[in-house]
Parts: C-alpha cells; structure tokens; sequence
C-alpha cells in the first residue's frame, strides 16, 4: 500500500539561495539534526546536484539516529533534475520498498515556496503489520515538519 503526502513552506530568501542549501549535504544533514544525520557516499562529496547522473544507484547513504545509531540506509537514486530548481529521487531503504520524494523550489513574491512531495510504499514484514503504515506516515510526516521549520530557522538567520 502506497502512502502519499505533501510539505510546503514560505521562506524569506530566493529560490536561487534556498537551491544552493538544500542540495550540499550540510544543507540536508542542518535539516534533519538533531533527529538523524545522513552518511554522504564518496563518489558525491564535494559535487553538486547538477554534475550526478540520473537514472541509477548512486550509493548507499545510512540514517543515524541522534547522529550516531544507524537505523535505515538508503540506496540514493536521483531520478530527475529540474527544470529549474527541482529534484526527484527514487530510491530503495531498508524498511521501505519504494520511495519517491519529489522537491521543488520557486520565487514568490517577498522570496520562495519549497515544496516536498513524499509517496512511500513499506517491504515486508512491516507492511504486514496492522498500524504500521500508519505509524511510519506519521514519522515521516514529522520529520518534514521538522525539515522545513529548520529551513525555516536557518532562512530567518540567513536574511539578517
């Protein structure tokens, strides 16, 4: 069973400088903090998300708990870059069969809208389990929450 939700966020500053942070791994790691951190596969550390390939495995990257326990890999797959400032990954995890996230940034007036689109779909047993979909959509609801009020807070900050 396939579970589907959407994010959204106002930011004080551009699309342009809200692309550059949210695609560097400082930038995705200063979202996730303090709840999980992501390894960063060698073969992408110090490039941007314009100069990977599409379509295929581009490593496996661990989510660790509190920054230290690992409690999921995922095997990133960028699926699609833009047009302009958008990214869609297809990826593998250990918990979870598939999974889409979709991100779009645009200018509006007084600065920009990120937009997360996240549309999952568990392996099994977990998919077995009754309010197991259930309780992971609510986890991955809030860790978004959590991702856009820290984006929020580090907007804020940036606009100073």
């Amino acid at each position: 069973m396939k579970s589907t939700f959407e994010q959204k966020s106002t930011l004080p500053v551009s699309a342009t400088e809200v692309w550059r942070r949210v695609t560097t791994p400082d930038g995705i790691n200063d979202e996730l903090l303090p709840w999980l951190r992501m390894t960063i596969p060698l073969d992408l550390r110090g490039k941007a998300i314009n100069q990977l390939p599409t379509g295929r495995c581009l490593g496996r990257s661990w989510f660790l708990a509190l920054g230290v326990f690992p409690v999921d890999f995922d095997d990133i797959t960028l699926a699609e870059v833009g047009p302009g400032y958008r990214f869609k990954e297809t990826s593998r995890m250990l918990g979870i069969r598939m999974w889409v996230h979709e991100r779009t940034v645009r200018d509006i007036g007084g600065g920009s809208e990120v937009h997360d689109q996240l549309t999952f779909e568990l392996r099994r047993p977990g998919a077995w389990i009754p309010g197991w979909q259930h309780l992971t959509t609510g986890i991955l609801k809030f860790l978004f929450r959590h991702r856009h009020a820290r984006l929020a807070r580090w907007a804020a900050t940036s606009v100073r």
